[in-house]
């Protein structure tokens, strides 16, 4: 599956709310766990926000999920300052 493809599904699934791991989104695409980490560090970079949070499933085990979200204020002034921007 070629990149952009890859991306362009990972960015429709987390824009329709969902939460979804890296493990799943491997099965869902048929890819492995290093493939999606790598297209999400990408979607990152062309200034999504994607957030990784750690859930405990019922059996209290500890999964990390990917969602996407919106900054808040200090964030985004973060990042103007860290780009010497005024």
């Amino acid at each position: 599956m070629a990149s952009s493809s890859l991306k362009s599904k990972i960015l429709t699934s987390l824009q329709s709310g969902g939460q979804v791991s890296a493990k799943q989104f491997a099965a869902r695409f048929g890819t492995t766990v290093s493939t999606i980490s790598a297209r999400v560090s990408e979607l990152r970079s062309e200034g999504y926000s994607i957030y990784n949070n750690t859930h405990k499933d019922t059996k209290g085990r500890m999964t990390k999920m990917y969602r996407i979200g919106k900054p808040t204020r200090a964030v985004v002034a973060a990042g103007y300052a860290a780009l010497g921007a005024s």
